[in-house]
């Protein structure tokens, strides 16, 4: 399962990577805007939004691409590696 994360510190990308491994995730972290970001996104499972530390800009255009290609999303408030962790495994039970 493959799991794109929005947001978050960039110094814990390796962090939040390593935890969706330790749970069975392959993810992907956008921590910036990136010009082509709905081709990097790709077809992920889930969509994760750390609201706390983003801009609206890259939350809008994230939330649009899940809808047009029909990605479950979850926005969280807080980027924290024990928020992560709740989520996964709430996803993990959803699966």
């Amino acid at each position: 399962m493959s799991i794109v994360i929005i947001g978050g510190h960039e110094r814990m990308e390796r962090i939040y990577r390593d935890t969706g491994k330790k749970y069975g995730y392959k993810i992907k972290v956008f921590t910036k805007m990136k010009g082509d970001l709905c081709k990097r996104i790709g077809n992920p499972d889930y969509i994760l939004m750390f609201t706390d530390v983003v801009s609206h800009k890259l939350v809008n255009t994230t939330m649009k691409i899940s809808k047009k290609k029909n990605i479950p999303n979850l926005r969280l408030h807080n980027s924290s590696l024990q928020t992560l962790e709740s989520a996964l495994v709430e996803m993990s039970c959803n699966a």
